[in-house]
């Protein structure tokens, strides 16, 4: 499925689960709304293909202040990519991270379209979703533009990169899994979420 069909499905789950969780206003942003976000994001006009990092490890401080988080550390690689078919720059993304207290690495990944909050300022954020109802993740910056701000409900991951029904599970919002805030990091950090060697050495170079 091209990408063009899948981004309304991402931003109509991500919606959906943004507005039982914030009761906000949602709309599609404008095109100039878009650039700036992009800008913000990957820290430069994002041109033909770019990456953002954000990376969080949680310590024993914090995991202690916050006895009802399941996620010991997480990673997050957004991605944007200039379709010659279309004229369009897309958005994707990749997660990856840990749970406290069960062994092994779980991701996920998906399409992302840009929505804004009207009630929250305008707020433009990326809405990202999984394939197959798969739930999704929201993604805004801080106003420094140094931290992503992770929000979801319920998306749908993998155990160790193995996308197959036996591995798939779901990391579900808790008590202290509703918002993470992650920060930015050199993309080499989130190398370990791709596993296509030409994308990796573009990304090794961005």
């Amino acid at each position: 499925m091209k990408l063009a069909l899948i981004l309304p499905f991402a931003l109509a789950a991500f919606i959906g689960a943004a507005q039982a969780e914030e009761g906000d206003d949602i709309r599609q942003a404008s095109k100039a709304e878009a650039e700036t976000f992009n800008t913000r994001m990957y820290a430069r006009p994002p041109g033909d293909k770019a990456y953002a990092c954000f990376v969080r490890r949680y310590d024993a401080d914090h995991l202690a202040r916050h006895p009802k988080q399941k996620v010991a550390s997480m990673k997050l690689l957004v991605s944007a990519e200039f379709d010659k078919e279309d004229k369009e720059l897309h958005h994707s993304f990749r997660l990856g991270f840990r749970y406290r207290h069960r062994s092994g690495d779980f991701d996920s990944s998906g399409s992302c379209n840009h929505a804004v909050f009207t009630r929250s300022g305008d707020e433009v954020r990326l809405g990202c979703g999984v394939d197959c109802d798969g739930g999704g993740i929201g993604v805004a910056l801080s106003r420094d533009d140094k931290s992503a701000i992770v929000r979801l409900a319920r998306v749908r991951v993998w155990q160790n990169n193995k996308p197959d029904d036996d591995a798939e599970h779901s990391l579900t919002s808790g008590a202290d899994d509703k918002i993470f805030r992650l920060d930015r990091a050199d993309n080499r950090e989130c190398a370990s979420l791709v596993t296509d060697r030409k994308e990796l050495a573009a990304l090794r170079h961005k």
